[in-house]
């Protein structure tokens, strides 16, 4: 009777482990560490799992599979089969996403911000624009408006903004040159010690950010309504990947992303921004408020210029650019 029993226990754990070896595993990659941004795909990842019991992973990876800026690269090779990317990063490879970083486009929430860009994902065009990569995008990583944090004197006026080297990337960055501002792109991880070294003198960025890269540890002041924008973050999977799963595992991963979603919101909207305010008062950083006629003429100076520009370069590129403004400006207009 022993070794009966001896003999089921043993064929029971070898099924467990036969079953957990022909698990469906998807490498996905992602940067920096877990942190407010890339909650979405940490809960996707949960759900997933939790739905096919553990037959489909998703082994995320902070930085081990490729550098952010290579991702969409690494997705179009099939190097991994998921990854997060921001479109600034490299605007000439995905031009059609980069209409939802236009300088002061007036998104006024996270949600509004996941429901415009699952819009513009959803177009053909860009659906066609992300497939030279072999990539399809799945969902965003919705971000607030983003503003500065700087060492050294604050700024009183825009005026103050003139010759500062500041990281600001995609429309943001173009924004901060309409105000004299010198804007410089890099990744966030390469942040903290441009600043610390002093190759930039502040870092435009949205508030979970200022917090993980450690902008604040040594910011002297924050401009808390200059809101010039925000940056596009998807996260995209290799197409090929995502034809080739089953319909079991394909449900399991769409049917997710809007549960994804919705969690990343609630955590950013109640963790991350009630961390923020409490986070510059032990530091004892400055707030900087500038007034509504600067914010206006911020506004003027930087909003349609980049829009125009942005419709005439990518309307060149063969792009419906009219088309994609459009879209977002009116969805705005219409949630007024």
């Amino acid at each position: 009777m022993r070794n009966l029993l001896g003999g089921v226990a043993i064929a029971a754990l070898s099924l467990s482990f036969a079953a957990e070896a022909y698990a469906l595993e998807w490498n996905v990659s992602l940067w920096g560490k877990r942190r407010a941004f890339t909650e979405n795909v940490e809960k996707l990842a949960e759900l997933v799992k939790e739905k096919t019991n553990g037959d489909f992973i998703l082994n995320i990876s902070y930085g081990g599979l490729s550098k952010n800026r290579e991702n969409l690269d690494g997705i179009s090779i099939g190097a991994f089969e998921m990854a997060q990317f921001c479109a600034g990063y490299h605007r000439d490879k995905n031009p059609s996403i980069t209409v939802l970083e236009l300088p002061f486009l007036g998104v006024s929430s996270l949600e509004q911000e996941a429901k415009l860009s699952m819009a513009v994902y959803n177009h053909p065009a860009v659906k066609k624009d992300l497939a030279r990569w072999n990539a399809t995008l799945l969902m965003p990583s919705p971000l607030p408006q983003y503003n500065i944090a700087g060492v050294g004197d604050a700024p009183k006026t825009l005026k103050d903004f003139e010759g500062l080297t500041v990281r600001a990337t995609g429309g943001i960055g173009s924004a901060m040159e309409t105000v004299g501002a010198v804007p410089t792109s890099m990744s966030a991880s390469e942040v903290r010690q441009a600043m610390d070294s002093g190759v930039i003198k502040a870092a435009a960025f949205a508030p979970h950010a200022h917090m993980s890269f450690g902008t604040i540890e040594n910011a002297t002041w924050w401009t808390t309504n200059l809101n010039p924008g925000s940056v596009n973050c998807p996260v995209v999977v290799n197409t090929d990947a995502l034809d080739g799963l089953s319909e079991e595992h394909r449900e399991a991963l769409l049917g997710s992303v809007d549960e994804a979603i919705a969690y990343y919101i609630d955590n950013y909207n109640n963790k991350t921004m009630k961390a923020w305010g409490p986070a510059l008062e032990e530091r004892g950083i400055e707030k900087v408020t500038f007034s509504d006629e600067e914010i206006a003429n911020f506004k003027k100076a930087a909003a349609d210029p980049a829009a125009t520009a942005w419709i005439e370069e990518n309307t060149r590129r063969g792009l419906p650019a009219q088309e994609l403004y459009d879209l977002v400006t009116g969805m705005i207009e219409a949630d007024k």
